[in-house]
């Protein structure tokens, strides 16, 4: 039977930015998520923070999961000193039913995401579960570097990180941002991207096989 990813996730710190910027970053947030799913009944925005979304493929999932919390970063209120980020929990397995909903659905994979979200401990940025426990305990060594450093991502490497992941080359980042090619390569090597696109590479390897 064909596995899926359901990505369930919340805000870090948006209650600190004030109404005008809750409503307005909910609402981008809302149609961004909706733009990536089949349907749009397979994304919503729920208790004002909170998210979830299911994906029918797997890979695209983890690298969309690490442009959420790149969305997030970049959407930080430098002014008011109010980094955003987001925790996101990753669960892969079957789907039992799909309901009118992604709220309303239910399966392995929404168990694996749902529950380890509430257990994800303080640190813990991005989490990958599936049914196997020998993958998992190897996707939580990996993920345990990986966290360290996506916990000092700026918002200035946060906006070349998500064009990364949407297989933008440097020149095409430098031209999209308005800077030069130089000042994005800097931003990558600060943010270790290059170690942590091999990570997250092996770990597409271990979930897909």
């Amino acid at each position: 039977m064909k596995q899926f990813a359901v990505i369930t996730g919340d805000i870090i710190n948006f209650t600190r930015l004030d109404n005008e910027k809750r409503q307005s970053l909910i609402a981008a947030t809302e149609k961004l998520l909706k733009s990536w799913v089949a349907k749009p009944n397979e994304a919503e925005v729920f208790r004002g923070d909170s998210y979830q979304l299911i994906m029918d493929d797997i890979s695209d999932a983890i690298k969309k999961s690490i442009q959420l919390i790149c969305w997030f970063i970049k959407h930080s209120d430098g002014v008011n000193n109010i980094q955003l980020s987001s925790r996101v929990s990753i669960g892969i397995g079957k789907i039992a039913y799909k309901g009118k909903s992604v709220l309303d659905s239910d399966g392995e994979a929404f168990h694996q995401s749902g529950r380890y979200f509430d257990k994800m401990s303080a640190g813990e940025i991005l989490a990958i579960k599936t049914t196997n426990e020998e993958i998992n305990q190897q996707i939580t060594i990996i993920l345990s570097f990986i966290n360290l450093f996506i916990c000092q991502w700026t918002p200035n490497q946060a906006e070349v990180i998500y064009l990364a992941c949407e297989g933008y080359t440097q020149l095409k980042m430098a031209e999209k941002l308005s800077i030069n090619q130089g000042a994005v390569n800097r931003r990558l090597k600060a943010a270790k991207w290059k170690e942590i696109e091999k990570g997250i590479i092996y770990i597409i390897q271990l979930v897909t096989k």
